[in-house]
């Protein structure tokens, strides 16, 4: 392979990326939030993005899930449903509607409006998910009376079903006790292999326990470096910004 033509140094390869991500800029506003970002994310693997607080992080998801514009190239390689699921860091529950677990889980997973009632096989399915995220019995409690811990498992477990082949967390285990931690970490662990993890954390301990790889991401700059102990010397990306400019994540196939 031609080094000059490829954006990634030799030590940052992929054999079976499933995200390829090059020259990437980011301009919210007139200046630049990200400027020339280059990563790829392994096939099977969690994938952590690290930085500080206004680095970017959130609007690089964003670019990811095609909902901003950007500079460069985000190229994913599907080998099954190409689904995408996401779960935000917030998420705004309408205190005053009578909206259970099971009304919002059925929304997505029955033709019948839910005001009408949810399925009886609806209900079995839902009833496997939140067995899945530790939740078994609340089915029938108000998504509104939940702690931000218990929502964060119901939107798990909601972009759970169908199984995504690319499931991305904007930190996911902010504001968890200890045993809500050790759960997450538990459960993104054991999707290595049946899908890739890519999920934004301030939990630097948390990502030195189950990611296998991490990029580093700061305001107009970027670094990415490898592996779960060695946190401490990124390596540097210095790539060409590619002249392309879609506006949503593109198969290698179009291009």
């Amino acid at each position: 392979m031609d080094n000059k033509s490829n954006p990634y140094p030799p030590d940052l390869l992929f054999k079976d990326p499933v995200l390829e991500i090059s020259g990437l800029t980011l301009r919210p506003a007139r200046e630049a939030l990200l400027a020339n970002l280059s990563f790829g994310v392994q096939r099977g693997t969690l994938h952590a993005l690290v930085g500080p607080n206004g680095a970017g992080k959130t609007t690089l998801l964003s670019a990811i899930l095609g909902l901003v514009p950007f500079e460069g190239r985000i190229i994913a390689h599907w080998t099954g449903s190409g689904r995408i699921a996401y779960v935000p860091q917030q998420f705004h529950v309408d205190r005053t509607l009578p909206v259970t677990v099971a009304d919002f889980l059925a929304l997505t997973r029955q033709r019948r409006p839910v005001c009408f009632g949810v399925a009886r096989d609806t209900r079995r399915r839902i009833a496997l998910l939140l067995e899945r995220v530790g939740l078994s019995g609340f089915a029938n409690r108000p998504l509104s009376a939940l702690s931000g811990g218990e929502l964060r498992r119901v939107l798990l477990a909601n972009a759970l079903d169908p199984l995504p082949e690319l499931l991305i967390l904007d930190e996911p285990s902010s504001g968890l006790d200890e045993s809500a931690a050790r759960w997450l970490d538990d459960t993104l662990t054991s999707f290595k292999g049946d899908m890739t993890v890519l999920m934004v954390s301030h939990d630097s301990a948390q990502v030195r326990r189950i990611a296998d790889g991490v990029t580093h991401v700061r305001a107009t700059d970027a670094h990415r470096f490898s592996g779960q102990a060695n946190l401490t010397n990124p390596t540097n990306l210095t790539n060409p910004t590619n002249p392309t400019n879609p506006t949503n994540p593109t198969n290698p196939t179009n291009q």
